[in-house]
């Protein structure tokens, strides 16, 4: 895992040194993935040039995540805010339209980008993305939402090595142990949203990148179920990854 620190600290101080900037933002949540990437470009550019945004919502995110979240930021001395976002979502509830279930799970995501984008242009920083590779492959996040960024950290790592390096950076265990969360409604876990533990998928990623087709991954001995349903989530998913169509004239 040293070597993958090494070149994630590296790859950082280049991407901003490159970019003209020197300050970065970034979401705090209190799990694995954010506090992962935070520990790793405070490292990268120093705790005076790091921001932690913690964006909780009243009566759904825990005052365990906003704790974990808070004494991280405190640990490791970067300036934080915390935010609710309470307030920006009952705007949304006196649109003309009634928005549905998805309409304000999304949305969430989406306002805590734009909070991260509002501090990013105030303070001439760039927003740090949370996303793991497990998660980008499959799509899984909200478009323009969480999956916003000026750099994804952690984009090249499946789930279960985002955990190795975690331990091999000193992350306390309760950011190990806890079940995986964006905290969009009570209760939800990733992995019961998805329907397959980030183990399965994972297993199913890493055969991929071997060139395995669909058949030869359940000819593994891989759960046939579990294969065709990461499958149809890459497919249906893909266009949150890409940029948007442009209809040629020419």
């Amino acid at each position: 895992m040293h070597n993958i620190y090494t070149k994630l600290v590296a790859g950082i101080e280049r991407y901003f040194r490159l970019s003209g900037l020197e300050n970065a933002v970034i979401g705090v949540s209190g799990g694995v993935d954010s506090a992962l990437c935070l520990k790793l470009v405070v490292d990268a550019l120093g705790p005076e040039k790091v921001t932690g945004l913690m964006m909780p919502e009243k009566g759904v995110s825990t005052e365990e995540n906003l704790r974990h979240a808070k004494t991280l930021c405190e640990f490791l001395k970067v300036n934080s805010h915390v935010i609710y976002i309470n307030q920006f979502l009952n705007d949304f509830m006196s649109l003309p339209w009634e928005p549905n279930e998805l309409a304000q799970i999304n949305t969430k995501a989406r306002i805590r980008m734009v909070v991260l984008y509002n501090f990013a242009n105030t303070k001439n920083a760039l927003v740090i993305g949370t996303s793991n590779k497990t998660e980008l492959a499959l799509g899984y996040g909200t478009k323009y939402g969480d999956l916003g960024a000026d750099l994804e950290i952690i984009g090249d790592l499946l789930k279960e090595n985002v955990y190795k390096l975690a331990e091999h950076v000193g992350l306390p265990d309760e950011f190990l142990k806890k079940a995986p969360s964006a905290e969009l409604y009570e209760g939800q876990t990733d992995e019961e949203e998805i329907g397959l533990s980030y183990k399965e998928m994972d297993s199913i990623l890493k055969h991929l990148e071997k060139g395995l087709s669909k058949e030869e991954i359940i000819e593994k001995g891989i759960n046939q179920n579990s294969v065709l349903k990461v499958f149809r989530l890459m497919e249906l998913n893909r266009h949150k990854l890409v940029p948007p169509y442009i209809i040629p004239v020419n």
